[in-house]
């Protein structure tokens, strides 16, 4: 197995890992890993590159994926069931701490390490990020001149889509309204959100900054100056299962993760349809962290 280039990333980020120019010395634990992911396959792709890096280096692996929303999976982690889970800093934070008015990385990192229940660790925070941010056609835009949020609180009757959790969340309709003066009357839109954003049937949608559709159907990212949303970089969450070892295999990962190869990953599976499995290995392989 090659493992010199996660020595090198890990080394980079203040991890010794072993001498320079070998693989480290991976101790497996005697318990398999076990992995979760959300039901999303941006989450999902994320879970097997670390599953896969860790099969490698002789850990076993339990994969738990598309467990659904955090109302579902958190309280599995909570309780141990689940050891190491692909979370995203800001959303995660707000999970536990609604009321946090941290916004820049760094800060809602920070905010995060300290706030998680007790056994669980957040892992070095990646440059990739997968962030909730509203969106609206170019024709809304160029109709209405907007090109932020706050361009929103002259309009009237405006429809927000989202999942149905978006109507309860800080950044939904109440956070719209509370920080930025905007009334709007919500649909819950789930799986087409998008779609119903490009019919016409929504007027603004909450998409992830990382959906490739974005760029690809030419949707407008209205900016956020006030800091409604979180910055939500992509973030391992461990329990004490998780050794010392297989944390500095993991954070190797995230190191090697850029916003941008976010992205290229969702246009593989959402374009070529390849399963997660295939996307994060070839991922892997392309960065030298697997042969």
């Amino acid at each position: 197995m090659k493992l010199t280039r996660i020595a090198a990333v890990a080394a980079s980020i203040g991890l010794i890992l072993g001498v320079a120019g070998c693989a480290p010395s991976a101790v497996p634990s005697s318990e398999p890993i076990v992995i979760g992911s959300q039901a999303y396959y941006s989450n999902e792709i994320i879970a097997e590159a670390y599953a896969l890096v860790l099969e490698d280096a002789g850990f076993t692996v339990e994969r738990k994926f598309s467990l659904g929303q955090r109302d579902v999976y958190v309280p599995a982690i909570v309780a141990g069931e689940i050891d190491l889970f692909p979370e995203y800093t800001g959303n995660l934070l707000q999970f536990f701490v609604p009321t946090a008015t941290e916004t820049a990385a760094e800060d809602v990192y920070a905010a995060l390490a300290t706030s998680l229940p007790e056994g669980l660790t957040a892992l070095a925070m990646s440059p990739a990020s997968d962030q909730d941010s509203y969106n609206v056609t170019q024709e809304f835009a160029s109709a209405n001149g907007v090109e932020s949020i706050a361009d929103l609180a002259s309009l009237a009757d405006i429809t927000l889509g989202g999942a149905p959790e978006l109507a309860e969340r800080p950044y939904g309709p109440t956070g719209l309204l509370a920080m930025y003066g905007v009334t709007v009357s919500f649909e819950a839109t789930g799986d087409t959100t998008v779609e119903s954003l490009v019919a016409g049937i929504v007027d603004m949608a909450n998409v992830y900054s990382a959906d490739p559709r974005i760029q690809q159907l030419g949707l407008v990212t209205l900016s956020d100056p006030l800091g409604l949303f979180l910055a939500s970089n992509v973030v391992p969450i461990a329990s004490e299962a998780v050794n010392a070892d297989a944390r500095a295999l993991i954070d190797a990962v995230s190191a090697a993760m850029s916003a941008a190869d976010l992205v290229a990953l969702n246009v593989r599976s959402v374009d070529e349809k390849l399963s997660a499995a295939v996307i994060a290995r070839e991922w892997l392989v392309s960065e030298g962290l697997l042969d």
